[in-house]
């Protein structure tokens, strides 16, 4: 009886020490998020486990490098946004729907440093980004296709103008701090509007810039 009673400590504690490691992976992506956000791509792993309040061992032994640690953050960030996409695409207003999944998707990135500069740059790669940007690219093609086919885009708008609109959107949030920190949304305002089928509009000069 006391070998049976001694062993049901460690069989009843054996499923929390699952928990508990469940949870340390958590922490860190929640950390890397926050630090990520924060600090931009140039963040280290030291400074997420100091964020998250565990030791550096714990975190490498997670996620073995800050590449890693990014493409996991990164994947939740980029699904998140996918899943806005897949959200709009369900409603009646076509251009509406495009204009409130940029608005939304770039108001995440509006606060969120890391996630700017891997719209700039596009260096995190991995399975799980690779896959959520391919999902986001698709969803801003049908809304497209869709406010073409409602009439509401304007005529030669493609695919190709979406990601310098968020370039530009970029540009503006990186301004210094002594200007509004939504200052972007006047200028994604703008910028909708020139997106929108009005009448008598002039067309629109080539991607090539050729006429």
């Amino acid at each position: 009886m006391g070998r049976r009673g001694g062993a049901e400590p460690a069989a009843a504690g054996a499923p929390p020490l699952r928990r508990d490691a469940e949870l340390n992976r958590r922490r860190i992506l929640q950390a890397g998020r926050e630090v990520f956000a924060a600090r931009g791509l140039q963040a280290t792993l030291n400074d997420v486990a100091h964020h998250a309040g565990l030791g550096v061992g714990t975190v490498y032994r997670k996620y073995p490098d800050k590449q890693a640690l990014a493409e996991a953050v990164f994947g939740e960030e980029l699904d998140e946004i996918a899943a806005m996409g897949r959200e709009a695409l369900a409603g009646d207003d076509a251009f509406a729907a495009l204009a409130g999944f940029l608005e939304r998707a770039l108001a995440r990135a509006a606060h969120n440093r890391g996630l700017r500069e891997l719209m700039r740059h596009g260096i995190i790669e991995g399975a799980g980004p690779a896959r959520a940007r391919q999902e986001i690219t698709s969803h801003c093609e049908q809304l497209l296709a869709r406010a073409r086919t409602q009439g509401a885009l304007r005529d030669g708008v493609t695919e190709a103008d979406i990601a310098p609109i968020a370039a530009m959107i970029d540009a503006v949030m990186a301004l210094p701090a002594e200007h509004p920190s939504e200052l972007w949304r006047r200028y994604l305002a703008i910028l909708l509007d020139g997106l929108r089928a009005h009448p008598h509009q002039a067309p629109l000069p080539s991607l090539g810039g050729a006429d």
